[in-house]
């Protein structure tokens, strides 16, 4: 798969954890073809989250011969990913938020808003999209949940 190319050494530690945890990680399904905004998803009922890594590629300006370089496309997977396996914590605890981040919304970052407005339309849960986008940049944490809820 060639997300993991862009991910950092906890990311790749939280993939383990979602293995361990019965979930798998799929990349560039037909989902991704709904809307190229889109860079991730996660299935609650096939246990799968998806990575859409050619849409992150372009959001991200992607370029072949500097795949060390390519700050904006790493961002885009890494968030990905955080941000499904923070879905799949939430199923875990019975399709609700962990609750796991005391005043989350003072945590979300202004650029994100938007976004997560685009979202809630689409899943329709506030305080779920709301965790995942606040763990985006909270991997540490996301770990510790992932453990704590679905292992």
């Amino acid at each position: 798969m060639e997300f993991v190319l862009f991910l950092s050494k906890i990311d790749k530690e939280i993939i383990e954890l979602i293995n361990k945890s019965n979930n798998s990680i799929e990349e560039n399904t037909s989902l991704c073809r709904l809307d190229k905004k889109f860079v991730g998803f996660y299935k609650r009922k096939e246990k799968s989250i998806i990575i859409c890594t050619e849409n992150a590629k372009k959001l991200g300006g992607y370029k072949k011969d500097k795949i060390y370089d390519n700050h904006k496309t790493k961002i885009y997977i890494r968030r990905a990913l955080r941000h499904e396996a923070t879905h799949l914590v939430q199923s875990c605890n019975n399709n609700k938020p962990t609750g796991s981040i005391k005043n989350i919304e003072d945590k979300i970052h202004t650029t994100k808003l938007k976004a997560l407005n685009s979202s809630v339309k689409i899943s329709g849960t506030f305080e779920k999209e709301l965790e995942a986008y606040v763990m985006e940049d909270k991997p540490r944490i996301l770990k510790r949940i992932l453990k704590s809820y679905c292992l």
